[in-house]
């Protein structure tokens, strides 16, 4: 009886289980470039460090967007994105009158991006200071250190981290239902009321998670060994003989 009624349902209801996956999917993997692209403008500026050389109106707006960052990050990463879409969905229908669509992604991007921010933060300050050390020895700026050397470094670094928010955004965006997209949870739950076979319906639906998380884990999994295999950073050959040798130096040094 039990197979029988998830063969029925995937019949019946498997092109309105289609729709669902596809709107999950967009959802999540929008919401996670989104939510990477926030994650880098935050996570560099705050793994940004001043030097005596700084300025005091540069001082003021470090740490004036140090505490606008800590706030933000502390915010969307203490409270649950249901209360987040609930809020910020009805917040703001009345003054830019968006789609359900936009919103989910919108949600699920600056969610993302509070996690992001700390994934990069970390895998910044992972790399080793002594080749922007180097880099600014050549005379490169600030800006050409981190978009050249550093920020590729630390999202090779922190690929793992970066992956797995992926794979929770697939899961996590059932909750968006609570706002009416027509995502594979609300979509379950539609069939489950309409059939009353809640148990096949969210076994189904579970399934349909599970093989769509384990693709996208074995995806960057392959994605990830590739980046460890063949990655190659656009730095120039000057400024990786002078790493080379610096490292070589302190290595010397620490033997002696």
């Amino acid at each position: 009886m039990f197979i029988s009624n998830c063969i029925e349902i995937l019949n019946k209801y498997g092109s309105s289980l289609m729709l669902g996956v596809q709107t999950t999917l967009i959802v999540a993997l929008t919401g996670t470039i989104f939510g990477l692209v926030l994650g880098l403008i935050v996570g560099g500026f705050r793994a940004v460090k001043l030097d005596f050389t700084a300025s005091p109106a540069a001082r003021f707006c470090k740490g004036f967007f140090d505490v606008l960052a800590n706030v933000y990050i502390t915010i969307f990463r203490g409270t649950p994105m249901m209360v987040q879409a609930v809020f910020i969905y009805y917040a703001l229908l009345d003054i830019i009158h968006w789609d359900k669509l936009p919103a989910a992604i919108f949600v699920i991007s600056i969610n993302t991006g509070a996690y992001m921010a700390e994934i990069i933060r970390s895998g910044i300050q992972a790399v080793d200071p002594g080749q922007s050390e180097a880099a600014r020895s050549l005379g490169m700026s600030n800006a050409q250190t981190m978009f050249s050397i550093v920020i590729p470094q630390a999202v090779k670094n922190a690929f793992p981290a970066i992956s797995n928010e992926f794979v929770v955004n697939i899961k996590d965006s059932s909750v968006l239902m609570i706002i009416s997209i027509t995502e594979l949870m609300f979509q379950a739950k539609s069939i489950a009321g309409s059939t009353f076979h809640f148990t096949e319906t969210y076994f189904i639906e579970a399934a349909i998670y599970l093989i769509l998380t384990s693709v996208a884990s074995l995806i960057l999994n392959l994605i990830e060994k590739r980046m460890n295999s063949t990655v190659r950073l656009s730095i120039p050959s000057s400024v990786t003989d002078t790493v080379t040798v610096d490292y070589m130096s302190k290595k010397e040094k620490s033997d002696d």
